[in-house]
């Protein structure tokens, strides 16, 4: 007799019974992604714990606090008074490749994971070297070097850093990963932006492989993921990310976060997760300073084999103020310029190439700096818009700011909704077709949507 035509165990009876009742007090999605991957492993008749294998501790903790009442309810009344489960994580690390359970069932085995190098998505050029250190990041780049010596195993656990576009979070999150991986070369490291993210986890629910996902995410000793704000609005993204992080924390492993702005002022983000961003470190970055900047000048035309006079990297240190994209980006076009025309790179130069840059890069533009515009002009505060006031003055400057955040950044219909009052999408959709009809014959409107787009450039 094979292993499939036994006798159905005592626990798998039980656990069996208890799914029957289970099933009719929870959608299917729910059976699906939470009580199907658990496998029954034992009874004890003296302790009265039905031992359930579960994929991470993550499992144990959201029944806690999601079905403990249904669990309790339905154990009592499959196997009496005092019926309790008792967790087992099946999966604890990677390199472990099978739990031999007396069950018979496919899913008691973890899937073996190939034993090669994990591609940790990192830039080899994003080091500690090449980040140029200045009152602008000094707390930033030194927590970041604790890190990399022993991570997970400190302070800074989470590490949530903020800023600007083009300020270097992302070089500074990746120099972590690498030097990391340089003391530590069989850490588990990934990079890996959020919207990236999104599409992994959208792409895994759809092929049913939320356990997968969940398990690489698991393995790792250090996730790094950039531009966290982009998962406002995105509740599933959310949910297991909040799985992710909750597991790997628990374990000790190290997590880094970059995103535009602070977490008091970011939207669309559950407050749980806001609250877990808060438990390590959290660090800016900002814009640099003059003498930061020539740093950063230098250190680019070293690394690129280049000679530029030192008035030259004055002019531009004093121009270029925004960040250090900016800067660098100005350094490549003189650099194409005097190759392209056998031109020496000098003041004239310089003033040529910064002067048409600065004024045809346009700022960074997000959903927050729009709002903040929308209620500068209007004289409203901040939080004005995001409450539910039918005002007139706060209809028209939600509507506006709606409107300005669906032309001038990337973000969804429910993403902009989600930040701006907490709407749906058809409200977001509703008040651009409002403003977009209303400014081809409102001249005052046509002024005041003017005047805030200057102020956002």
């Amino acid at each position: 007799m094979n292993e499939f035509s036994r006798e159905v165990s005592v626990h798998e009876k039980y656990w069996s019974e208890c799914l029957t009742i289970i099933k009719d007090n929870l959608s299917k999605s729910e059976l699906e992604h939470w009580f199907r991957p658990i496998v029954p492993l034992g009874w004890d008749e003296n302790t009265r714990d039905l031992r359930l294998g579960i994929p991470s501790m993550y499992f144990a903790e959201f029944f806690d606090e999601h079905y403990v009442g249904l669990l309790k309810s339905t154990f009592q009344r499959v196997m009496g008074d005092g019926a309790k489960p008792a967790y087992v994580v099946m999966v604890e690390s990677v390199g472990k490749t099978t739990v031999n359970v007396d069950c018979g069932r496919a899913r008691t085995t973890a899937k073996e994971i190939a034993p090669h190098r994990l591609d940790p998505q990192l830039n080899p050029n994003y080091t500690f070297d090449t980040f140029v250190e200045g009152d602008c990041n000094k707390l930033a780049r030194s927590a970041g070097m604790s890190i990399a010596k022993s991570p997970g195993n400190n302070p800074y656990n989470p590490m949530f850093i903020y800023g600007g576009s083009g300020l270097g979070k992302t070089h500074l999150a990746q120099a972590i990963g690498n030097e990391t991986l340089n003391n530590f070369p069989d850490k588990k490291v990934i990079y890996i932006d959020a919207n990236r993210f999104q599409a992994q986890f959208t792409e895994a629910h759809l092929n049913g492989q939320i356990n997968n996902f969940l398990n690489f995410y698991q393995q790792l000793d250090l996730l790094i993921i950039d531009d966290v704000q982009m998962f406002a609005g995105k509740t599933g993204t959310q949910n297991i990310f909040f799985q992710i992080f909750n597991h790997l924390h628990l374990l000790g492993k190290q997590i880094i976060l970059t995103s535009d702005s602070p977490t008091n002022m970011m939207q669309g983000l559950d407050q749980r997760m806001l609250s877990r961003f808060k438990w390590g470190l959290n660090v800016t970055l900002d814009a640099p300073d003059q003498d930061t900047r020539k740093a950063i000048l230098r250190a680019k035309v070293k690394s690129d084999g280049l000679y530029i006079p030192e008035s030259v990297v004055d002019y531009i240190a004093v121009n270029v103020t925004e960040n250090v994209r900016e800067l660098e980006g100005v350094m490549v076009s003189l650099l194409a310029q005097s190759t392209l025309t056998n031109a020496e790179i000098n003041i004239d130069l310089a003033e040529h190439v910064v002067g048409r840059m600065i004024n045809v890069k346009p700022k960074t533009i997000t959903i927050q700096t729009i709002q903040k515009a929308v209620c500068d002009y209007y004289h409203l505060e901040f939080n004005d818009i995001q409450t539910k006031s039918r005002k007139r003055e706060v209809v028209q400057a939600r509507q506006i700011a709606m409107y300005l955040a669906r032309k001038y950044t990337k973000n969804s219909l429910s993403s902009i909704g989600e930040q701006i009052g907490k709407r749906d999408h058809a409200t977001v959709l509703y008040a651009c077709k409002a403003v977009s009809d209303l400014v081809d014959v409102d001249k005052s409107l046509q002024k005041s949507l003017e005047a805030i787009e200057n102020s956002l450039r």
